[in-house]
């Protein structure tokens, strides 16, 4: 095994519970997992979109899939008690914020009550060794002075979606002594913000940018000085996956880990000068002034225990990760499969962890 990418032979024939497996990193999430031979059962809404993600990647016949609300304890537990999972990644969840602030209540059932569900179902059966709770870079009380947030920082939130999702953290923690206790360890993961190919959300910068720039419309955006964390969608995922087998070795672990770049935060008006280059017709629109709900201006991640603890670091900088996803959507829209592009993309981004990996070891 190379140090810094997934162990293909732990997850080859593993019991894997994937909650979220239909929206856009958990599409990602499972096409690696089955990429590795595990046995996934995922647990999760029906796709928001006809072009979701997990439409092009995945078939009825390649995992136990089921379309269960983690809102409802009686549907979820019995999935649980069914699928009787070793490791277990929680990524079903209510992710946008400005849906936060049209609908708070549904928000918090889901990412607060969804996640308790899960941690209820999960305690009452034995099979389960290490859990993964993903939650966000919004999670921290932001003062809005710019420092990029280590773990021990204090937790908070603005706004329901981020106040729901340090609830959630809160209720994590709440069951990590009982679930230990039943040789199951657990620790949640805070990202920073994911772009990828087959993201098609609403209210997100670059889905929105392509759904403008490929109908000829110019994009309107809301905060372009904003900063934020950005990275592709592997970098998070590679150290999900890291994070769960240390968990499951029984190795001592911190109970979170930020997910992001080493390098600064990047504006909003930075990541669509690249973007834009994939689409030479691309208007954009810039507001002169912050209009929408309140939302951060600045927003970091200090990475560097998930480097210390995983011995992982970003790997792709931001030109390489927004020519990428830029590049996905344009060959999507030209017609070329989905699977196919995120092979290629899997592909390229193991063969450069490798190649990291070599030069270090040679130094």
């Amino acid at each position: 095994m190379i140090q810094g990418l997934p162990n293909s032979d732990f997850w080859r024939g593993r019991k894997v519970l994937l909650t979220g497996h239909t929206g856009f990193k958990g599409a990602w999430l499972l096409f690696w997992l089955e990429s590795m031979g595990a046995r996934v059962t995922g647990c999760s809404l029906a796709p928001e979109q006809p072009e979701a993600l997990f439409s092009h990647l995945h078939a009825p016949e390649r995992l136990a899939s089921e379309i269960v609300d983690i809102r409802n304890f009686k549907d979820l537990a019995s999935l649980v008690a069914r699928a009787k999972p070793e490791i277990v990644f929680h990524l079903a969840a209510q992710s946008l914020v400005r849906r936060g602030y049209r609908d708070p209540h549904g928000t918090f059932e889901t990412n607060v009550s969804g996640t308790n569900n899960l941690m209820q179902a999960l305690a009452q059966i034995d099979t389960a060794r290490a859990i993964v709770v993903t939650t966000t870079d919004k999670v921290y009380r932001n003062v809005g002075d710019g420092r990029a947030f280590v773990e021990t920082d204090p937790l908070g939130g603005h706004d329901p979606y981020s106040a729901s999702k340090a609830a959630c953290e809160m209720v994590v923690d709440g069951w990590r002594s009982r679930l230990a206790g039943a040789g199951c360890a657990v620790a949640t993961a805070r990202a920073g913000n994911v772009i990828g190919g087959g993201d098609w959300a609403e209210d997100r910068l670059i889905p929105d940018a392509i759904k403008a720039w490929s109908s000829g419309q110019a994009l309107q955006v809301r905060r372009p000085d904003a900063t934020r964390p950005w990275q592709h969608v592997l970098e998070p995922l590679r150290g999900y996956l890291l994070l769960a087998e240390k968990l499951a070795s029984g190795a001592e672990t911190a109970p979170a880990y930020n997910f992001g770049p080493v390098t600064d935060s990047a504006t909003v008006r930075k990541v669509l000068s690249f973007a834009a280059a994939a689409f030479p017709d691309a208007k954009t629109d810039f507001a002169e002034l912050a209009e929408g709900p309140i939302e951060a201006q600045a927003l970091a991640l200090d990475p560097s225990l998930a480097e210390t603890d995983l011995g992982i670091h970003s790997l792709w900088d931001l030109d390489q990760t927004v020519t990428r996803t830029a590049g996905w959507y344009r060959a999507f829209l030209e017609g070329r499969p989905a699977r196919e592009m995120c092979e290629a993309d899997c592909d390229a981004y193991l063969d450069d962890v490798s190649m990291r990996q070599r030069l270090a070891s040679s130094e």
